[in-house]
């Protein structure tokens, strides 16, 4: 699978914000559990790191339309 596959593949697969946030707390809560396999801490890990990236991305966005619009209001 390509760069581009998986890059495309993730998007897909990326939650809202708020899903990712509660997706994130649920991680967290589950690997301070001292319980945790250490496979199922490793892909708990890696998917916490792509939500972050993914919730990093939108705010980013957000940050960017919002600005558009606050100069396109100057503008007028």
């Amino acid at each position: 699978m390509s760069g581009e596959e998986r890059a495309e593949e993730r998007a897909e697969e990326a939650p809202r914000y708020s899903e990712a946030i509660a997706e994130l707390r649920a991680i967290l809560e589950g690997i301070e559990d001292e319980g945790v396999d250490l496979d199922e801490l490793s892909d708990k890990v890696e998917r916490a790191a792509f939500l972050i990236r993914s919730c990093r991305g939108r705010i980013r966005e957000t940050e960017l339309k919002v600005r558009r619009v606050l100069e396109e209001l100057e503008e007028d």
